[in-house]
């Protein structure tokens, strides 16, 4: 049997105490599977004094997670710190000038560097591996870049925010509010005190830029993707999907068209009856459209110690066994520029919703700015309340392109009866 792989971890918080614990209950089996045993040579974190429920008296210590590179006695970095630059980046970095591979769970990192990362791996004759940093437990970079691919794909789309797939979920089948379910995620420990990084969109966006890369043979372009969250939605957009025959999901969509790479992150109307829109709870799913294999579903567990520290072992699996495939699917110098096609371009179908003072005049007035920006619509919905009082009225529309829609919202909402900013959600026929 070849030498232990020996590895040294940096970060030691929910994910790196459970790959600590991983290794040490599953060191059988993965010796079987890797063909050579794995070893822990070296640990670095913030806190050597922390509580973590797992014993680290076994292992040596280092202070400077840079000295995890330095170390002749590590074949792997595994990078745990998290953030997009500063000692997560500068330690990836390290770890390449020393030969040493790197395994992270860091979609930040992959997100904004990752061609560069993975141009100096592959300089150096290294893997750069994060089959953590997207979906967690689900192996989806492995099946995209792997087991897909005999296949051109033209679309990967997605849950990829558990916090934001749980919070809509609750809205759904409770009726309650965003804000006080997002407080029992807080409560819960599902969001953190600032919660923005997953409810604004940008945890699914780096995780989308990703995938993109992945699934098209493309450079990793994060400030490309279109961005938006779900603070706007309210039970009352709930109720109105599920009487449209849709629900309301956190998507991140990444498509190739002819002129070019769409991507965006935003809430979408998903149609009740595809499999997505059943994704309950904190869970994650992906799918990706091939031109051979046909649409394929990947479901699970999206972030946690156990789902994560397993996808980060599966990563140093390969690497013990010499497995090793360009970090995007492709050689770094072959992947490819696309053109980054803007949101205003995108064109579908929209739900709107608008509280609306019912007097004469105002439907006359809303359907001539539809008339004036070449909007057609598909189907009106509207509840009666007393006289004077705003009522909800919810639109949907023909497939148009976004920027008239822009225009057509603006109008509305220069009209006296609106009472409120007009809410719009995409529709996804999927």
């Amino acid at each position: 049997m070849s030498d232990p792989l020996k590895i040294g971890v940096a970060g030691l918080g929910t994910v790196g105490a459970g790959l600590l614990r991983l290794i040490s209950d599953r060191a059988q089996d993965l010796t079987l599977r890797a063909g050579r045993s794995i070893e822990i040579a070296a640990i670095s974190a913030r806190d050597r004094n922390a509580h973590r429920g797992v014993d680290i008296s076994p292992y040596v210590w280092h202070d400077d997670p840079l000295d995890l590179a330095r170390d002749a006695d590590i074949d792997v970095v595994v990078e745990l710190i998290g953030g997009s630059d500063g000692i997560a980046k500068d330690l990836s970095e390290a770890a390449f000038e020393n030969g040493k591979h790197v395994v992270t769970a860091n979609k930040a990192l992959v997100a904004h560097h990752g061609t560069a990362l993975a141009h100096g791996a592959e300089a150096a004759g290294v893997s750069f591996s994060y089959e953590a940093a997207v979906a967690g437990g689900i192996p989806i970079i492995k099946s995209l870049r792997e087991g897909l691919a005999g296949n051109r794909l033209n679309r990967v789309y997605g849950i990829l925010n558990g916090t934001c797939n749980y919070i809509l979920t609750a809205m759904s089948e409770q009726g309650r509010e965003f804000e006080d379910i997002l407080a029992e995620c807080q409560k819960l420990g599902y969001a953190e005190a600032d919660p923005s990084f997953d409810i604004d969109g940008i945890d699914a966006a780096h995780k989308l830029a990703i995938l993109a890369s992945v699934a098209f043979g493309g450079e990793v372009n994060f400030e490309a993707v279109h961005v938006e969250g779900i603070r706007h939605i309210s039970p009352v957009d709930m109720q109105f999907a599920e009487e449209l025959g849709y629900r309301i999901k956190l998507l991140g969509i990444a498509s190739i068209r002819d002129d070019g790479l769409e991507q965006r992150v935003h809430p979408c109307m998903v149609p009740a009856d595809t499999a997505i829109a059943h994704v309950s709870g904190s869970l994650n799913a992906v799918v990706a459209d091939g031109d051979f294999v046909g649409t394929i579903v990947h479901e699970g567990a999206g972030a946690g110690a156990g789902p994560t520290a397993s996808a980060v072992a599966a990563d140093i699996i390969d690497i013990a066994r010499g497995f090793r495939v360009p970090t995007f699917g492709v050689p770094a110098k072959q992947l490819k520029t696309f053109p980054s096609v803007p949101m205003q371009k995108h064109s579908g179908a929209y739900y709107i919703r608008l509280m609306v003072v019912d007097k004469p005049g105002v439907f006359a007035n809303i359907a001539d700015s539809l008339r004036d920006h070449a909007v057609s619509m598909k189907s009106v919905l509207q509840r009666t309340r007393d006289p004077g009082e705003a009522v909800p009225v919810v639109m949907t529309m023909h497939e148009t392109e976004e920027a008239s829609m822009t225009r057509v919202l603006e109008a509305i909402d220069a009209i006296g009866a609106v009472v409120e900013p007009p809410r719009m959600i995409r529709i996804e026929s999927l």
